[in-house]
């Protein structure tokens, strides 16, 4: 989850760059912050508890010596947020300092081994035992490259890892095994970070580094090496299309809002993804026995709708599945005539990863979506689909959630000429309605954001709110209702609209809010029931409907209204916009920050 740099330059003060690409970082983890530098043979750090520009404003960051250094931004998992427990961390006598992301299972085992050598620990955390250990194999000898390998031997877990040390002040060594670091490369200075952003500004040229290999960064260049035999890797250089600009805010007041104005562009890249893709994707689902469906959180959501639109256009029934609790959930019956689709925004995702490794164990195939290139999931897919929303900073995730509908839409659409379940005709006309999209996104924002900041003033009292839909629309009640606790921290709800009444109903009261998702389906006749039972029970109703639809708005206290003719299967692209700007708009007037929400953090990577 934390956001790692480190970076080693010919000359000058190298604290206010990583300053700048922890700020860059700050969705990873804001619980704390730290940086320490290395000059004439000392180490050098300022770190605490905070958000950056808190912890600036008390520390001074920009204030270190040395044209060497890390930086970290922490999501807490081991010990509570404090100065202490804040990266980096150091070994007996501050000659070593290490950053790290991700969770070392075997740490207290570790940590009492050393204590009885007589090592003294300072927090926590179960990164500190990573100094120590490798301020062990340096005291006997080893180089630091070969300590952090040794190391690494040891522990048990997950790690990306970036160390340097005064022994040896004219490198850093970083690995990794479980979570992402890339590496940059720009004239005589090397960096490295758990993602791309944080080095963009200064080059858009990336190396990957994958797990269970090892980087030696000096200014002269970067070297890669397998951890386990230290056989030497060549490895090609990647141009990232995005620019500096794009990981920006660009005039908005938070990434959030700036990333839901940018979701018509997202759809258009994504809506441009060369056919083979879609159509080797395809192919292998339609070979499949079975179809599992594996994501979480908003790429849950993505697919639940995903499953409607491959039964609707492709004739398949696809099995969604939490990532989390699937090898609990299939007890091994899979087998290698069965398909995982993998659905993961940062391509990180520790709960799906493992789900798609144990499926992959069993014979399964795996076909990822994903944003990020080189991502973790995409080395172990057989097949990926690369979408094409760019970076997304806000940790709530908006466009990469269009994006992921939008490569579930292409995926159905050419599933369905495979199998020949609907009629030509029928897919050149939804194939047609896709292609329209971006312009319906864009004027659902254009028209449905002032009535979003209204709604979030008549609303933003409520506690408690009940998202509910039918269909398809169920999965645009359950992120709509995700969205407002994310990130304004109201009791929210997703629900299907015929389950309501066996349970949620018993919070309706008057002035209750109840926001319904009315697209005109075949759902449609079913759903203003379920509006008239809120209604009797005195709930404010919110209706998100087609435009011109009077029924459904004169049952309705308040209304966002979407252009006609939507086809139903790509209905949550438009339906969910105005839920998000509310969720956005509610978050802002009660004063959070709606980029950083509380305990949360962008890419989860940790079970």
């Amino acid at each position: 989850m934390c956001g790692i740099i480190g970076v080693i330059q010919e000359k000058g003060e190298v604290a206010p760059f990583i300053h700048q690409a922890l700020r860059r970082l700050e969705y990873r983890g804001y619980d704390s912050v730290g940086i320490t530098t290395l000059d004439t043979s000392r180490l050098f750090t300022k770190k605490d508890k905070g958000k950056i520009d808190e912890v600036h404003q008390m520390l001074n960051l920009d204030d270190l010596p040395g044209s060497i250094g890390i930086g970290h931004t922490r999501w807490a998992t081991h010990g509570i947020p404090s100065m202490y427990n804040s990266h980096p961390h150091f070994d007996c006598n501050d000659e070593i300092a290490v950053v790290h992301n991700g969770v070392i299972d075997n740490f207290l085992e570790l940590r009492e081994d050393l204590i009885k050598k007589g090592h003294t620990f300072k927090s926590e955390t179960d990164t500190e035992i990573l100094p120590h250990l490798i301020e062990d194999f340096m005291n006997d000898g080893r180089s630091l490259k070969e300590a952090l390998k040794m190391t690494t031997s040891l522990i048990e877990g997950t790690y990306a890892v970036v160390v340097m040390s005064t022994r040896e002040p004219d490198k850093m060594v970083a690995t990794r095994d479980g979570n992402p670091l890339v590496i940059g490369r720009q004239d005589k200075t090397s960096y490295v970070s758990s993602d791309i952003p944080a080095f963009l500004p200064v080059t858009n040229n990336m190396i990957l580094l994958l797990d269970g290999e090892l980087a030696t960064l000096t200014i002269d260049g970067i070297d890669i090496e397998k951890l386990h035999n230290g056989q030497k890797v060549a490895r090609e250089t990647i141009k990232i299309s995005w620019t500096a600009d794009q990981a920006q805010k660009g005039g908005f007041p938070h990434f959030m809002l700036k990333e839901i104005h940018e979701q018509p562009d997202a759809i258009k890249g994504t809506l441009r993804l060369r056919p083979e893709i879609i159509e080797g994707a395809a192919k292998l689902i339609s070979n499949a026995d079975n179809l599992f469906f594996l994501a979480m959180g908003t790429s849950g959501h993505a697919a639940v709708a995903g499953k409607h639109m491959f039964a609707s256009l492709g004739g398949v029934l696809p099995i969604v599945e939490l990532a989390s609790d699937f090898q609990d959930s299939v007890y091994d019956v899979i087998t290698e005539n069965d398909l995982v689709l993998a659905i993961t925004q940062s391509g990180e995702t520790t709960d799906t990863i493992m789900a798609a490794k144990y499926a992959k164990r069993l014979g399964a195939r795996i076909v990822a979506v994903t944003n990020v290139v080189g991502s973790s999931i995409t080395r172990l897919a057989d097949h990926t689909i690369i979408t094409q929303a760019g970076p997304e900073i806000g940790v709530a995730a908006t466009k990469t959630f269009m994006v992921q509908l939008t490569s579930l839409a292409q995926l159905a659409l050419a599933l369905g000429e495979l199998t020949a379940h609907q009629d030509p005709e029928i897919i050149a006309i939804k194939r047609s309605a896709l292609e329209k999209m971006p312009k319906i996104v864009s004027r659902v924002i254009a028209t449905e954001e002032e009535h979003a900041r209204h709604y979030a003033r008549l609303y933003y009292a409520s506690p408690s709110m009940l998202f509910l839909g039918r269909g398809i629309s169920i999965a645009t009640a359950c992120e709509g209702a995700l969205k407002l606790k994310e990130i304004a921290y109201n009791h929210a709800e997703g629900y299907s609209a015929g389950e309501s009444k066996h349970g949620p109903i018993a919070l309706v009261q008057d002035n209750y809010p109840v926001i319904f998702v009315a697209p005109n389906d075949e759902t449609r006749t079913r759903l203003i029931g379920n509006i008239m039972e809120m209604k009797a029970r005195g709930a404010s109703i919110v209706s998100v409907l087609e435009e011109g639809d009077g029924e459904i708005q004169s049952l309705s206290d308040s209304v966002f209204s979407i252009p006609r003719g939507v086809e139903p299967e790509f209905s949550v692209m438009p339906y969910i916009v105005p839920l998000q700007l509310f969720s956005y708009y509610m978050a802002t007037l009660k004063g959070y920050d709606p980029d950083k929400p509380r305990n949360l953090a962008k890419s989860v990577t940790v079970l």
